[in-house]
């Protein structure tokens, strides 16, 4: 979303196509008529990775500085967002201000259901400081729409207590090998659940492959059966095959769990994931995960998935971006809340949370004095998108990628599975 977030639950152009045409604006979702005076504006905040502290920060200070008016801060869920997201944002009750995830940002401001942040507006929010990155993910036809909210990326992380005196890997071809000797019956060298296609990126990146590319004439390429990429398909299958337990036909829901029941050597997560290993076993909320704070969390280390030759690899850049909705009937005091996430004292409580905050002069306030700081700095300063297409969404909505990948995680043929692949991923793309 906690923060595995199921980024592959977005929807289809389709979906997104027939709920314009209900708003009856071809350009994009209608406005709703504005209203003046106090109000409440109601913000969508997605999973539980904003800390309690920002919550507070955001709703305190808006209510502060708007006398008057009111925030409440609603959580949604990741699986089916996009779906949901798309229901409401074309509604007569549409949130104001929204988190989304930063692959499905382009379905929606390619689609008219952001308000425009204008050139005065976004030098004002943060200009060039904010996460570049995630400018362009959010940006459509050279306007903005959709700004970076905070980033992250995944680490590798581990307990002495289970790795014991074998070594950290330094190249991507001795994490593949340690991942093997590691393995028994009962621990896995890597725990990787084959629909997982996020830490299956930074392999086709690393061996010289790519995902998707565009050509001059605007058509779309995908590449996970070049050379590079099924080099690095065959690096995911050692793994998933012979240095893994997890079941091939799973997400990457609650990696905590095996993790804290001692399962796990390696463990590729977002960064945030820290914070629900190190919960305690016994959770105040009884719907809770457990961690293992006192366990295996208490000696919790980290580091940057190595590259092929050495160094942090290429990893996916996890992440969200923030929006104002096109229908919001108080844009005045949605932008005021805008203003108040992108400040420096709420972006400076996400980091002091291990979240990267959206200003690039603010990585600072992240803690890199432990293993697991240092490891997610490294692992940001070299991240990478997706296809910056507005209908990779409906390649992650039509659970392509999942499959390829439990069908490689299940021992299929590497070639076969990644052609066909490429092939769904071209006809969504250049449909």
């Amino acid at each position: 979303m906690n923060r595995n977030r199921l980024v592959g639950a977005a929807a289809s152009a389709i979906t997104l196509t027939l709920a314009l045409s209900a708003c009856g604006n071809a350009g994009g979702a209608a406005s709703s008529p504005e209203e003046t005076g106090p109000g409440e504006v109601r913000v969508w905040l997605v999973g539980s990775d904003t800390p309690q502290d920002a919550r507070d920060y955001l709703k305190e200070t808006f209510e502060e500085e708007n006398p008057g008016s009111t925030l409440t801060i609603e959580e949604q869920a990741w699986d089916g967002l996009v779906d949901k997201y798309t229901t409401a944002l074309s509604g007569s009750d549409a949130p104001d201000v929204v988190e989304i995830g930063n692959t499905q940002a382009a379905a929606f401001t390619s689609s008219g259901y952001f308000r425009e942040i204008t050139a005065e507006e976004f030098e004002t929010l943060g200009g060039d400081d904010l996460l570049p990155g995630f400018v362009e993910a959010g940006d459509w036809e050279g306007k903005h729409y959709a700004l970076p909210y905070y980033s992250g990326s995944r680490v590798v992380f581990y307990s002495e207590q289970v790795l014991g005196d074998t070594a950290v890997p330094t190249t991507l071809d001795e994490y593949v090998e340690t991942a093997v000797d590691l393995h028994t019956k009962d621990l896995s060298g890597v725990y990787w659940p084959g629909q997982d296609w996020y830490n299956a990126l930074p392999f086709i990146w690393e061996n010289g492959g790519f995902v998707a590319e565009q050509a001059e004439d605007g058509t779309w390429e995908a590449g996970f059966s070049s050379e590079g990429g099924l080099k690095g398909l065959e690096q995911i299958q050692t793994i998933m095959t012979e240095g893994n337990n997890a079941p091939a036909d799973t997400n990457e829901t609650d990696l905590q769990v095996p993790f804290c029941e001692g399962q796990v050597a390696f463990l590729s997560a977002p960064s945030w994931i820290q914070w629900s290993i190190n919960a305690p076993e016994e959770p105040e909320d009884p719907d809770g995960v457990p961690g293992c704070a006192s366990t295996y969390g208490s000696d919790l280390q980290a580091f940057a998935l190595p590259g092929k030759d050495g160094g942090a690899a290429q990893v996916f850049a996890g992440g969200s971006n923030i929006a104002v909705a096109q229908k919001s009937a108080r844009p005045d005091l949605a932008m005021s809340a805008l203003e108040i996430i992108l400040s420096d004292e709420y972006q400076s409580i996400l980091a002091e949370n291990g979240l990267f905050p959206a200003k690039t002069s603010l990585f600072e306030k992240v803690d890199q004095s432990t293993s697991i700081g240092t490891a997610a700095a490294e692992a940001a300063a070299n991240a990478k998108l997706t296809p910056a297409s507005p209908k990779w969404a409906d390649v992650e909505s039509q659970m392509i990628l999942q499959t390829a990948f439990s069908k490689i995680a299940s021992g299929e043929d590497v070639k076969a599975v990644a052609e066909k692949l490429d092939a769904d991923i071209e006809e969504i793309l250049n449909s």
